[in-house]
């Protein structure tokens, strides 16, 4: 009787492990699947926003190339190079002189190599400001029409010379220069009462609509050891009467100090266009 219990126990404790092992395998089985999927996910969320932050990365990095591509001209960081003998000539002018006059027909580089001396001349130390006039004469149309108050009317003016320094320069120096007064673009009833000082340099463009009153106030501002360029066209004049850039080259010929370098129709290098049309309004 004794043994038939005992082994009737024993056959019962076998079948009660057994089943604890069975439900233990379950569990564990069962964890195990339910854990898997719930991994799988995880994984899958964090691969996707890793995935959206390389995304937003990507789309910003093309973003701001996008825009600086397309508002921003090639920052050129090699010395000015002169296109042809009239620009090596006139840069040597520039250099060796105090006040040089360009005289010649639109598209010559009259004022890109002006505006990239003195670039070049800030860049290298040489200067502590640049100096952008001209007279605020409109060819047909109204200053006062455009929006803005005076500085931002005049911008518009002035943006060639905003170009070269971009360029030369790189935009971000450009503005930060701007806005702490190295470089200062005015119209030239500004200048009046200045005087330019031995680390400036200065441009004055579109020479040819200045009044032989309004260049003689112009050229009487002049320090010592200052570097000045007035830039013109004689024959395309926008006011009445006799201009400041033709008188002021008739009375200033001869100075020590003063180059007086004209261009030709030979030394456009705008386009070949600009040549044929300025033939074909010349020969009249």
């Amino acid at each position: 009787m004794s043994l038939i219990s005992f082994n009737d126990v024993n056959r019962r404790t076998q079948s009660m492990a057994k089943r604890a092992s069975t439900r233990r395998n379950s569990a564990y089985s069962t964890h195990n699947h339910s854990s898997k999927p719930a991994s799988g996910r995880s994984k899958q969320r964090k691969k996707a926003h890793k995935n959206q932050e390389q995304t937003a990365e990507i789309f910003e990095l093309n973003a701001r190339q996008n825009v600086a591509t397309a508002y921003s001209p090639r920052l050129d960081t090699q010395p000015l190079r002169p296109r042809n003998k009239a620009q090596k000539d006139y840069i040597h002018a520039i250099t060796d002189h105090c006040l040089t006059f360009g005289v010649g027909p639109a598209g010559t580089g009259k004022s890109y190599c002006a505006g990239a001396l003195a670039a070049q001349a800030m860049q290298d130390g040489q200067i502590e400001r640049i100096i952008i006039t001209r007279p605020a004469v409109e060819a047909g149309e109204n200053l006062g029409f455009l929006p803005g108050d005076l500085d931002e009317k005049f911008a518009a003016y002035i943006d060639a010379f905003r170009d070269i320094l971009n360029e030369r320069l790189g935009a971000g120096t450009v503005k930060y220069l701007m806005r702490h007064g190295r470089i200062v673009a005015a119209p030239l009833a500004y200048m009046r009462g200045r005087t330019f000082k031995e680390d400036t340099f200065v441009i004055l463009d579109e020479a040819q609509n200045t009044t032989p009153a309004q260049m003689k106030m112009f050229l009487t501002r002049i320090g010592e050891d200052c570097k000045v360029v007035i830039n013109g066209d004689v024959n395309q004049s926008d006011i009445k009467g006799d201009n400041g850039l033709a008188d002021a080259i008739k009375r200033l010929e001869g100075l020590s100090r003063v180059a007086i370098h004209t261009f030709e129709r030979e030394d456009i290098v705008r386009s070949g266009l600009v040549r044929d049309v300025i033939d074909r309004y010349e020969c009249e």
